[in-house]
């Protein structure tokens, strides 16, 4: 029999602790009067009306355990049923261990292995086709568990106006064997020059943490320099193109395009390039906040919830991170 990969079950967590565009107005005004006009104009540009914060004493791994658990529910296994798991994320725990072993030894999935995806919010894309070439060349697999987490604002200046895009979250899937193709193919792209614009600089060999470093703010997350306003204007419709290549299907046969929830007007100006409605896309920025690795598994789950996914249905998922990296999956639904 032929092994195929299909996804049988998603998951997400969005936390309890909501901190409103005004409540953040409030906190980055009390720094400086003029940032609160920033937030004024970081809502207009974005979309982003709310995001939500887990508990300060949290790990990203407390916030991927909850996306992973709604994720198995839905695929009716069990964590001891798990073969491996794929956790992406550029807020791990720890710079070394993996976040995925600690995931493993919360969830209790005893028998799986496990690895890091570090494709920032490209990571979940990424980590599908990943889990659909293990389940395609290891007779003993059954089942793969990929995760995407982000806990940001937990890494960043809470007085640093970029603070308003992050917010916590993980969602979740289960991909299984199935005897028909539900994974139809990938895509990915890659430009490093732009490695040093947004990041979280010092802590690892490139500059070890220091007492220097942490009072310079530079362990700290940062944005250091804008991206062209076309960066992801360019490129997910380009990716798109790539998997409709790849894939032998055509554009207008997508059913529903996830890109990575950062800006609306740009999920809204690429939708109108590649020529498709906007009821064949999903979005949650508005009332959740930018959420990196976690976006685009949290906003498909969000988008099956609602009825907006169909047996069936070609699915796109496309992811931007920070570096510069690009990747996407074409998926045939159940």
């Amino acid at each position: 029999m032929s092994r195929y990969a299909t996804i049988i079950g998603t998951g997400r967590y969005l936390p309890e602790i909501e901190v409103s565009n005004a409540a953040l107005k409030e906190r980055v005004g009390a720094v400086d009067p003029e940032l609160a006009n920033v937030v004024d104009s970081f809502e207009e540009s974005s979309g982003i009306r709310s995001r939500w914060y887990a508990p300060r004493d949290w790990a990203a791994s407390d916030i991927a355990v909850r996306a992973a658990q709604e994720a198995l529910k839905a695929a009716e296994i069990q964590p001891e049923q798990v073969d491996m798991i794929l956790l992406g994320t550029d807020t791990p725990d720890y710079i070394t261990p993996a976040t995925s072993t600690v995931v493993q030894h919360k969830l209790g999935a005893v028998n799986a292995g496990t690895y890091d995806i570090g494709c920032a919010c490209a990571s979940f894309p990424t980590g599908v086709a990943a889990a659909a070439g293990l389940l395609n060349t290891n007779p003993w697999m059954n089942y793969v568990l990929v995760i995407g987490v982000y806990m940001m604002s937990k890494l960043a200046d809470p007085n640093d106006v970029v603070s308003f895009f992050y917010g916590d979250g993980a969602g979740a899937a289960v991909l299984a064997v199935d005897s028909k193709p539900g994974f139809v193919t990938s895509a990915y792209l890659a430009d490093g020059s732009y490695h040093k614009h947004w990041g979280l600089y010092s802590g690892a060999t490139y500059e070890p943490a220091s007492v220097e470093a942490v009072e310079a703010g530079r362990t700290q997350v940062r944005l250091l320099q804008r991206y062209p306003p076309d960066v992801n204007h360019e490129n997910w419709p380009r990716i798109v193109r790539m998997l409709v290549e790849r894939g032998g299907f055509a554009i207008q046969d997508i059913d529903l395009a996830v890109f990575t929830q950062v800006r609306l007007p740009s999920i809204k100006l690429v939708m109108e390039e590649l020529g498709l409605p906007l009821d064949k896309t999903h979005w949650i920025m508005e009332e959740w906040g930018y959420m990196g690795s976690a976006c685009i598994p949290m906003c498909f789950d969000d988008a099956i919830e609602k009825g907006k996914v169909k047996p069936g249905d070609l699915v796109v998922l496309v992811g931007s991170g920070v570096g510069y990296n690009y990747a996407g999956v074409a998926l045939r639904m159940p």
